[in-house]
C-alpha cells in the first residue's frame, strides 16, 4: 500500500523511532524532525529543529500530507500554524491517559502536565476543525521500550543494581503498560482507516496488571529472582527523598499512586482500528540501563 509523504514529530522519541523505520519499510516519503538527529540516521529525510524555537522552520519542512506527533502535544499545537501547509490532510497526535488521571495529582508538575495535554488537544481540534483536517488523538498509557524509557526500564536499572525492589504497601493498583512500537504501528493504522477521524482513543498496553506483579516482570526480563519489599506508605513518604537518589523522578505521591488503579478501556480502539498490542513481557538481558 502506499503511504503518503509524512512528517514525524518527535522522531528519536519512544515512539517516533519505530514510526520512522514503519513508514520507511512500507515505501512512505517520510521526515523526521527532532532536535537531534542521529549521525547516521538512514530512514528518510532528517530536519534537525526544536519547537520551542521556530525561526525559519517553515522553510525546512518538505511538502507533506500526514502529520504524526510523537513529541510533547502542547509544544506541538503550539506550532501548528508554522508546521502545518495546504497539502496536509491528516494529523496523528499523541496525547496521554494522564490528561485525564494526573488533573488532580498531590505532585504540581503532574497537574500542569495534564492540563498541558488538555489544553493542546483542544488547540489541536479547533485548528483541524477550522481547515477540514482530519484528526485523531491516541492517548496511551506507560510507555516502554527496553533500555531507553524512563518507567520501566528505570525499574530494571534498580533491580540490576540492587536485587529487590521496595513497593509501596502491597502495590495493587492496575496498570497496563504499552510498547513503543504498538503504538507507532497503531498511528500508521489510524491514518489510514477513516473511521478514525475526529476521535480520541485510549491505547494502553495488552495486559492489565498490579503494580506488584508489572514489577515482578521486571525482575523476570532481568533474569533475577523475584524479591518486592512491602514497605508502609507512610514510611515511603518520608523516605522517598533517598529514594529518589536511585530513581530519578521518585516523589512522595509515587508511593501512594502504586495502589491507584490506572487502567483504562482500549474497546473503541479495538472496534475501530483493530488495536490489540503484546503482553507485558519485558526482555532487560545484555540491554545497557544507565538511564
Amino acid at each position: 500500500m502506499s503511504y503518503e509523504n509524512a512528517l514525524v514529530i518527535g522522531a528519536t522519541s519512544l515512539v517516533g523511532r519505530f514510526l520512522m523505520e514503519g513508514l520507511s519499510a512500507r515505501g512512505a516519503t517520510v521526515s523526521g524532525l527532532c532536535r537531534s538527529p542521529p549521525e547516521n540516521g538512514s530512514q528518510g529525510k532528517w530536519i534537525a529543529a526544536d519547537l520551542q524555537n521556530l525561526d525559519g522552520l517553515r522553510d525546512k519542512i518538505p511538502p507533506i500530507t500526514t502529520i504524526y506527533s510523537t513529541g510533547p502535544l502542547h509544544l506541538f499545537a503550539a506550532s501548528l500554524d508554522v508546521l502545518v501547509a495546504n497539502d496536509v490532510t491528516r494529523i496523528v497526535a499523541f496525547s496521554s491517559t494522564s490528561a485525564s488521571s494526573k488533573q488532580q495529582s498531590k505532585v504540581e508538575h503532574e497537574r500542569t502536565a495534564a492540563r498541558q495535554f488538555i489544553e493542546g488537544e483542544q488547540r489541536l481540534i479547533e485548528f483541524c476543525e477550522q481547515r477540514d483536517i482530519a484528526w485523531t488523538i491516541l492517548r496511551p498509557t506507560l510507555i516502554y521500550v527496553e533500555g531507553l524509557d524512563k518507567n520501566v526500564t528505570r525499574i530494571a536499572h534498580f533491580i540490576q543494581r540492587f536485587h529487590f525492589f521496595p513497593l509501596a504497601g502491597k502495590g495493587n493498583g492496575l496498570r497496563q503498560p504499552v510498547h513503543g512500537n504498538d503504538l507507532a504501528e497503531a498511528a500508521a493504522k489510524v491514518s489510514r482507516t477513516p473511521e478514525t477521524a475526529r476521535k480520541i482513543y485510549n491505547v494502553p498496553g495488552g495486559e492489565t496488571l498490579s503494580y506488584a506483579e508489572m514489577v515482578g516482570r521486571v525482575f523476570d526480563g532481568v533474569g533475577l529472582p523475584r524479591r518486592a519489599i512491602s514497605v508502609p506508605i507512610p514510611v515511603w513518604k518520608l523516605a522517598f527523598s533517598t529514594a529518589a537518589l536511585f530513581l530519578p523522578g521518585a516523589t512522595s505521591a509515587m508511593g501512594s499512586r502504586m495502589s491507584e488503579d490506572l487502567a483504562f478501556d482500549s474497546s473503541d480502539a479495538a472496534r475501530d482500528f483493530g488495536w490489540h498490542p503484546r503482553d507485558f513481557h519485558p526482555t532487560f538481558i545484555n540491554q545497557s540501563l544507565e538511564i
